[in-house]
């Protein structure tokens, strides 16, 4: 199974590179987990904001494969644990060739892309900075893989 974290934004920090790819090199090949960075539009004074957050949108549907499983992550989505996290990734990882983990630009994910997703995950009630997001999620993803194969990396 491929994983695909499809995000909104280019250029990070290395900080943020280094960090999404400590994690994203530690998960073995029957679980990878693909960086698919949309660009992020141009922000202007007097910008139409949501018909950018809508183009941003065409631009992440536009990135994902026709079966793809999609996960939209917004803060009105669900809270979970990494033992919901894990028996999450167990189930894609039995049924689903490709998981797609959604991460919309300033504005959040656009309708289009939440109308696709077949689950909402929300990583916590604080607002929390999109380059933050990726590592976060690079993280959890691995710490929900150690716990399904007993590896020691997670502890409770």
């Amino acid at each position: 199974m491929q994983i695909q974290l499809v995000c909104v934004g280019q250029k990070m920090p290395t900080w943020v590179t280094q960090g999404y790819s400590e994690y994203a090199k530690r998960l073995p090949p029957h679980c990878s987990l693909q960086l698919v960075e949309i660009p992020l539009l141009k922000r202007g004074k007097n910008a139409d904001l949501k018909r950018l957050q809508n183009e941003e949108g065409e631009k992440i549907l536009a990135a994902l494969g026709k079966d793809a499983h999609v996960v939209a992550l917004d803060e009105r989505g669900a809270l979970w644990n990494t033992q919901a996290l894990s028996e999450h990734l167990a189930h894609w990882l039995q049924t689903a060739p490709q998981v797609s983990l959604l991460v919309g630009g300033p504005e959040g994910l656009a309708s289009a892309c939440k109308a696709r997703a077949v689950q909402s995950w929300s990583l916590s009630p604080l607002t929390l900075p999109h380059p933050l997001v990726r590592i976060l999620v690079a993280e959890q993803i691995y710490r929900a893989w150690s716990l399904l194969h007993n590896h020691p990396y997670h502890r409770e």
